[in-house]
């Protein structure tokens, strides 16, 4: 799990077995697989609530990793409404939205994971995975 810091292009958008952890499922931490587009491999992902992953502003800001464009175009977030723009201009679900780098452990493909994590409504945590999609550094 790292950040990513140089411009990246998104290529494809892997399948991941499961996105939606509801309170307890996310406790003390939500474990997924997904399936390499590049080799087929299934890769674990495990994210900790409150631990893994860095603000999705990081990507954003300035245009140093995505535009708010690309960010859009792919599905990876959501312009946030008007209520909960304190969370920055782009969420998934409108919660605070994360992200984090990982690579195939097979072919070493380079993957970015993008998902949330809040109280949807009192009593209901919710962790959603937006995605993990393949990118190519544009280095």
């Amino acid at each position: 799990m790292y950040s990513i810091s140089d411009k990246i292009s998104i290529t494809k958008k892997a399948s991941v077995a499961k996105n939606t952890f509801m309170n307890d499922e996310a406790l003390p931490s939500a474990i997924t697989t997904f399936t390499c587009c590049n080799c087929g491999h299934e890769n674990t992902v495990e994210i900790r609530p409150y631990e893994s992953g860095f603000p999705i502003f990081h990507v954003y800001n300035e245009d140093k990793v995505l535009s708010k464009s690309e960010l859009l175009k792919h599905g990876i977030v959501n312009e946030t409404s008007q209520r909960m723009l304190h969370l920055g201009e782009l969420t998934v679900n409108d919660q605070p939205t994360l992200y984090f780098g990982t690579d195939c452990s097979s072919c070493h493909s380079k993957y970015i994971c993008v998902f949330s994590y809040g109280e949807k409504q009192p009593g209901l945590s919710i962790l959603n995975i937006s995605g993990i999609w393949k990118y190519e550094s544009m280095k």
